[in-house]
């Protein structure tokens, strides 16, 4: 049967325990130098509307060591929405890979390519969600921490796609969410209210209280750049430092997505510091990534 990962919304919670498992399995065999390529013979099509570091090298990468290959496709090559239909770009390349994986803005776009595509999509983020960054995410909390089932997470910062992915994870792997976010930024009500484990202020420091993980983003995300100037005013109250860090739990982590950009939604101190876990956070986003393609492909 036919599968897409176009939100967290698209796993159970077995689904989403086991592809924590298996990424881990998977980076085992690669540190260890075991050749793990059980996708011979099969290729992914990379369509790209918005431009990426880590989403491109970590499927690429992941893709040739497990054996499959891939194919890119730049902006210019392919322009959702605009030119050709989108149901017609979504029939013609599904019907030449075994998979397809798009970064673009809308995710109503996304869905409407998976609705057309004879083969797996998916979601390497959309202004809505970025579900693969949650997988190498909880990967990450999971190798250093242990389940996060009953723990609590602080999302200090925007209500963007990562917001909103975190409140999907919540409800999937039942953590506690403590989100806080300037007045007027705050995620849509329809996303969170039938899940009393998240909770929405607009005071960082009591979504910081007691935390196991505190995570945030750029406060203007790819496509916002005009209101920059607007957006660092708003959210200036809203750096996770070493005042906010002191206020979760003693051995609480750090996570970003990346890139980040120090001295604005985090301090360099706690970036740089011991309790951050961005770059292995990064780095788990092939291994996470390469179970996800395993899973949809088998």
């Amino acid at each position: 049967m036919l599968k897409h990962f176009l939100s967290l919304k698209d796993l159970t919670t077995d689904d989403f325990y086991h592809l924590i498992n298996r990424a881990r399995k998977l980076k085992k065999q690669h540190l260890s130098g075991v050749l793990h390529q059980y996708l011979i013979g099969k290729t992914m099509a990379m369509i790209f509307d918005k431009a990426s570091t880590r989403t491109r090298v970590s499927f690429e990468a992941g893709m040739n060591q497990m054996g499959g290959s891939t194919i890119f496709l730049s902006p210019a090559d392919s322009q959702l929405g605009r030119g050709e239909p989108i149901k017609d770009s979504a029939r013609v390349i599904s019907s030449m890979v075994d998979i397809i994986m798009i970064r673009t803005f809308s995710q109503q776009d996304i869905e409407e390519f998976a609705r057309f595509s004879s083969v797996p999509v998916i979601n390497a983020l959309t202004d809505e969600y970025h579900p693969c960054q949650l997988l190498a995410d909880m990967q990450t909390f999971f190798e250093n921490k242990g389940d996060i089932k009953g723990k609590t997470v602080a999302w200090i910062g925007d209500g963007n796609n990562m917001c909103y992915s975190y409140i999907n994870a919540a409800k999937l792997l039942d953590f506690k969410l403590q989100i806080a976010i300037p007045k007027g930024y705050e995620p849509n009500k329809k996303l969170y209210q039938d899940n009393p484990n998240v909770i929405v202020s607009n005071e960082p420091q009591k979504a910081a209280y007691n935390a196991d993980l505190i995570a945030t983003d750029v406060w203007a995300s790819m496509g916002q750049e005009q209101e920059q100037k607007k957006r660092l005013n708003d959210f200036k109250d809203f750096i996770v430092d070493d005042t906010i860090m002191s206020l979760a739990k003693s051995d609480a982590v750090f996570m970003h997505c990346l890139p980040a950009h120090r001295g604005e939604e985090v301090s360099a101190d706690v970036i740089d510091g011991k309790q951050s876990l961005v770059f292995a956070e990064a780095q788990n986003r092939l291994f996470s990534q390469k179970a996800l393609v395993e899973f949809l492909l088998k």
